[in-house]
């Protein structure tokens, strides 16, 4: 067939982190959090979202179950990400597993553990995150049994592995 061109859609502006932490649809600490930082700006620029990713974290404040469809790099990710986080700000980290995503492959698991890292920083984070997916160490096993992370990202195989064995449950 004929090759299919199409240019990128413009989406409609939802708002920056501080117009949506003003409209009180996210905790404050989100606008130090969820910032694109640079070696040259470690501080960086606050992010401002499509309409469709604020239209879902309004469903999500409401705790009301919500399905997002739109285009490769669109921001679907951020649509799930910033309700979690939010969530685990509100409510206080370190009450277990608040949060588990799950992948069909490793590779994006490991991509959006890159992308927590990065808005969330490796060191005392205010969410705690981890990765779960058999590529880990015994001891980053035993680790994420001992203190279970805030999020947790994992693959369907080992999300079946966790639910028939009674020390990962």
């Amino acid at each position: 067939p004929e090759p299919w061109l199409a240019l990128n859609p413009a989406f409609e502006p939802g708002g920056s982190v501080t117009d949506l932490v003003d409209r009180g649809l996210l905790h404050a600490d989100c606008r130090q959090i969820f910032r694109v930082r640079t070696e040259a700006d470690p501080f960086g620029r606050e992010i401002s979202f499509h309409r469709h990713q604020s239209d879902a974290f309004e469903v999500a404040q409401r705790r009301e179950s919500y399905v997002l469809t739109t285009g490769t790099g669109s921001g679907k990710s951020m649509s799930y990400i910033v309700p979690i986080v939010d969530r685990v700000l509100r409510e206080g980290s370190g009450q277990g597993v608040r949060a588990i995503v799950v992948y069909p492959m490793n590779a994006l698991a490991n991509s959006q553990l890159g992308e927590l890292e990065k808005f969330l920083g490796t060191t005392n984070p205010k969410v705690t995150f981890g990765r779960y997916t058999g590529q880990e160490s015994r001891t980053d096993r035993e680790q994420i049994l001992q203190n279970p992370p805030d999020i947790l990202l994992t693959n369907y195989v080992m999300l079946e592995l966790m639910l028939t064995r009674p020390r990962e449950r």
